[in-house]
């Protein structure tokens, strides 16, 4: 049957759909699909790929195997299993204690860790540092591809660090007392520092005061100067600067946390560290508005012109959602902190604006990562709830670029496993949106502000239904930038994306997003000599074969081919 493609546009110069008949797969002729944008029209025309033409023999000598970096569990995956198997969602592992030293990041990478997260609110910048060091040699040694996310502390209302202990048990019944006095020796018994100055005059006999969220609740039962005496009526864990909130009369006492600023001093000096250290996204905390981004977008531009950190707003707090678009817009990416969030909202509304946040940053093409309390029973048992399972099951429906691990990655007893359960069911997860066929179902507003940008986002959306119709095996994008790569997450087909870029830091930030499998490859302008070079360096590792069918799209030049590994 004769090969067809079809490109109809609507009455805006917008692409409207693609259509292919023919026989899929079986001896495909190779197609490209080129793009003129002058100021006001743009044309395309549709012919026989040059690629499809008997080709100039590559040698060894010209293409070295080792000129293309990929990461060795991807690799793995994709030798034993093919292009199927690979795992879209991404994973991020808070590092602390339990697995700070070199072999226990080496086992969290084998796991599946896409994203390594070091949380300034514990340790000190000489120990983060040398797990920063330790997760580049990993990098640098075993072939990984990990980035590395800081989390600042933010300046809302936190305990201290329980005088050098790593918890403390609160009993049901017990009397605490939360203060703000300075000690010079150690802490008395059932006694916890608060970093607020004004927390023993704004609070009142009969607030209640939750910890970490509600993970432990107390009532406010005195006040004796700089002293809060306290009830515990849920007991549980205290944790070294968990947050504090205090409700009254069923609602929070929001009026001191909403003057302190976002970005205490501390955040400033671990702002300066992150930028110094070379870390590839920087997470602020208790983001309020976009204001606060643009602020430390410019101050990372003056303090350090080369750096690309990405920023990600974490949207813990009320006036997070209340400012959320703009927010999302003004970050890079953004973060689900769910914890926090549901000590500032009723609990019942927490999944309604989980939803809300993955869909506004699909939407607007900005990775969204899923955190807290995933798989919280992990930190002391082996196997998660059926609850947890089902929890994290939602948030891969729902579309998240990254599941994120907290205590149960840095504290925990069972940290790869706990890795382990939130790598097994995304793939299951995944496994099954693929067979409903959702991404049939799911279409996104245009975000382009430009014409080339649109034309860009048109590309991409029609190499994603492209793929889709013709179950193509992979789609290649060569990207400087990673914006072009973005855009193809951002469409969720149903085969991987092989994300081709020439800088490292570009390839580890790829790292976040759904569904791309970024290498590190020295391109040219020349998609034919790309198109060459990269065929015989995947064929030379096994990692693809001749017959495989795959759509490349490139962002230094707007064109679409499809064709059949030679």
């Amino acid at each position: 049957m004769a090969q067809s493609l079809q490109l109809f546009t609507a009455p805006n110069g917008s692409f409207s759909s693609v259509t292919h008949s023919g026989n899929t797969h079986a001896h495909l002729p190779s197609f490209k699909l080129s793009f003129s944008t002058p100021p006001n029209s743009f044309a395309f025309s549709l012919r026989p790929s040059t690629s499809s033409l008997p080709r100039r023999h590559v040698s060894t000598a010209d293409w070295s195997p080792t000129s293309i970096e990929v990461d060795a569990v991807t690799e793995a995956e994709l030798r034993e299993n093919g292009f199927r198997s690979t795992r879209r969602t991404k994973l991020v592992c808070t590092v602390g204690p339990a697995t700070c030293g070199f072999e226990q990041l080496e086992a969290l990478a084998v796991g599946g860790m896409n994203v390594a997260r070091i949380n300034m609110c514990h340790g000190t910048r000489e120990w983060h540092r040398e797990v920063i060091q330790r997760v580049r040699r990993l990098n640098d040694d075993k072939g990984f591809a990990v980035a590395i996310m800081m989390d600042t502390e933010g300046s809302e209302i936190h305990m201290g660090d329980l005088g050098g202990a790593s918890s403390a048990k609160a009993e049901d019944g017990e009397i605490w007392t939360f203060s703000v006095r300075a000690f010079d020796s150690t802490l008395p018994e059932h006694t916890v520092n608060v970093n607020y100055e004004g927390f023993a005059e704004d609070v009142k006999v009969g607030d209640e005061l939750l910890v970490d969220g509600g993970m432990v609740r107390f009532e406010v039962i005195g006040k004796i100067g700089p002293d809060v005496k306290c009830l515990c009526t849920d007991p549980g864990l205290l944790l070294p600067r968990a947050n504090l909130t205090f409700w009254r009369n069923g609602s929070l006492v929001r009026e001191r946390n909403s003057m302190l600023p976002t970005i205490s001093s501390k955040d400033w000096l671990d702002i300066d560290f992150g930028i110094a250290e070379g870390v590839d996204f920087i997470a602020i905390s208790f983001v309020k508005s976009a204001e606060v981004i643009h602020h430390l977008r410019s101050y990372i531009a003056a303090r350090s012109p080369n750096s690309d950190v990405a920023l990600i707003a974490k949207i813990e707090s009320i006036d997070s959602l209340k400012n959320l678009e703009e927010i999302i817009q003004a970050s890079d990416a953004a973060m689900v902190a769910r914890g926090d969030l549901g000590a500032q909202i009723p609990l019942e509304q927490v999944p309604s604006a989980q939803q809300r946040i993955v869909e506004l940053c699909r939407q607007l093409n900005k990775p969204v990562i899923v955190a807290s309390q995933l798989l919280e029973s992990m930190i002391e048992y082996p196997t998660p709830t059926r609850a947890e399972v089902a929890d994290v099951s939602e948030a891969v429906k729902q579309g998240a670029d990254a599941l994120m691990l907290s205590g149960e990655s840095a504290m925990g007893q069972y940290p790869e496993k706990a890795l382990a359960v939130l790598r097994s069911v995304s793939l299951r997860i995944e496994r099954w949106w693929r067979e409903q066929k959702y991404h049939e179902t799911i279409e996104h507003p245009s975000i382009g502000t430009s014409f080339s940008e649109n034309i860009s986002e048109e590309i991409c959306n029609s190499a994603a239904k492209m793929a889709n119709n013709l179950e193509v095996d992979a789609l290649f994008v060569y990207t400087k930038t990673g914006c072009m790569a973005s855009l193809l997450s951002r469409c969720r087909p149903d085969c991987p994306i092989f994300a081709f870029t020439t800088t490292p830091s570009v390839r580890r930030r790829l790292n976040l997003q759904w569904g791309l499998i970024p290498f590190r490859l020295s391109f040219s302008d020349d998609m034919e000599s790309n198109l060459n070079k990269t065929f015989s360096l995947l064929k030379a590792r096994n990692l693809i074969k001749s017959g495989d069918l795959v759509i490349a799209v490139s962002d230094m030049f707007q064109s679409i081919q499809v064709m059949n590994v030679p």
